[in-house]
């Protein structure tokens, strides 16, 4: 749509609690909810994608912002359930199921991902099935309860940002450990896109499968940002 607003400035709602302002008029969702954010940080980084855009405004180049809509208008309502939906992919994790061959594909599944199952089984106290191939084998129900637990004791404005790195990633050990600061937002992606990069450096690129590892990659990357932008400037990390 057309841009329809000249100013737009961060405005303190509450305690703790931060909205944007296009001309002095608060935004609101696309559900029509208040847009507010738990975080002046976040609250900033809104403002400047409502900032720079040009003539029209384009929501596609606001990635925060739509996260920061799906935390009020999508979790908010029911964050249990949500938290469950992601709590699911623990189940199947991508790090639990490995190549048989060829051997150089294996040892690398081992080197990148035995290190964050790693992490995972310290960090949560609890152990995985890690099986060759594709035929699903249940995780010991303790395990899955655990994860469980540890998603559902995420707040919404989380469990949206958590929402594309699980789905994008298949894992969702990987952006536990993104959340936690046990990896970085790249690692963590190309970790999870390990067989499709390693693919590409043995064969050569395909341009559109490229494009599209790309476009993954920006939406990764903004959900890693959400959640970075969630923490106060002195917040240390927690996951170590």
């Amino acid at each position: 749509m057309k841009r329809f607003y000249t100013s737009v400035t961060v405005v303190a709602v509450a305690e703790g609690q931060w909205g944007v302002e296009l001309d002095g008029r608060s935004i609101k969702t696309p559900a029509r909810n208040p847009l507010v954010l738990p975080t002046r940080r976040l609250a900033e980084a809104v403002t400047a994608e409502w900032e720079a855009q040009g003539d029209k405004v384009d929501p596609r180049s606001m990635p925060l912002t739509g996260l920061a809509n799906a935390a009020i208008d999508r979790v908010t309502p029911n964050p249990a359930s949500f938290a469950a939906g992601l709590a699911r992919y623990g189940e199947s994790d991508l790090l639990c199921y490995r190549a048989d061959e060829p051997p150089e594909l294996v040892a690398r599944q081992r080197a990148e991902w035995d290190p964050l199952l790693d992490w995972a089984r310290g960090r949560y106290d609890i152990a995985f099935e890690v099986i060759s191939g594709i035929i699903h084998r249940p995780q010991p129900p303790a395990t899955v309860a655990r994860l469980a637990d540890t998603v559902a004791g995420r707040e919404p404005f989380t469990l949206a940002a958590l929402s594309p790195l699980v789905t994008i990633s298949g894992s969702l050990l990987i952006p536990l450990a993104l959340a936690e600061d046990a990896i970085g937002p790249d690692a963590a992606f190309d970790a999870a896109h390990l067989d499709e990069l390693w693919q590409a450096a043995r064969w050569g690129e395909d341009q559109l499968a490229l494009e599209a590892r790309e476009a993954r990659r920006r939406d990764f990357k903004a959900a890693a940002r959400f959640l970075t932008l969630l923490r106060s400037p002195s917040a240390g990390t927690s996951g170590r």
